[in-house]
């Protein structure tokens, strides 16, 4: 192996022929056979090697075929452990968190617009105008039907109604989203 650790030039694929055939003619006949046996013994080890390494994979293959692996299996198991390989980056991460972070705005969203709604409605019943009107379908139903109806007040009726159109549309619009 001492051989091999040489740090003899060797003549590059590019390299001008005459250049190595002159380079063999300055050899003494002693460093041919040096040589010679040299390249024997690495050509030797090569075959040893490339006959190690067949035996290794056929004995590999026959693991595998005791252990009931097939290539199946293994591309099944090369698939997940790309995806959670590609699940572990950091670009996988930050997209996933933005993701995350647009649904929970959306959400927000859509839990304020149901507040507006509201709000928008308690202005409504808070206005003169609604106040007046309210107070003369009281002053009809008082005089039609004496006691107050089971359902509540006007008002109420039309609170209950408003909140449920408005957490109604949220919901269809959340579950749109969700689809």
């Amino acid at each position: 192996s001492e051989g091999l650790l040489r740090s003899d030039s060797i003549p590059e694929v590019g390299e001008d022929a005459a250049a190595t055939v002159s380079m063999a003619e300055t050899l003494s006949e002693e460093e041919r056979d040096e040589l010679r046996k040299e390249l024997a013994k690495v050509e030797e080890e090569i075959q040893t090697l490339s006959q190690v390494l067949a035996a290794k994979e056929k004995h590999l293959a026959e693991i595998k075929r005791k252990l009931g692996i097939n290539s199946l299996q293994e591309l099944k198991q090369n698939i997940t452990k790309s995806w959670q390989d590609v699940t572990s980056t950091t670009a996988y991460k930050r997209t996933s968190e933005t993701l995350s972070q647009a649904g929970q705005k959306a959400s927000a969203a859509f839990s304020s617009v149901g507040s507006v709604i509201t709000k928008k409605f308690e202005d409504v019943r808070n206005s003169p105008t609604f106040k007046s009107f309210e107070e003369k379908v009281e002053n009809f139903k008082s005089k039609v039907g004496g006691s107050k109806p089971a359902g509540g007040d006007f008002g109420e009726v039309l609170n209950s109604a408003a909140n449920a159109s408005a957490t109604g549309t949220i919901a269809e619009q959340t579950e749109e989203e969700t689809h």
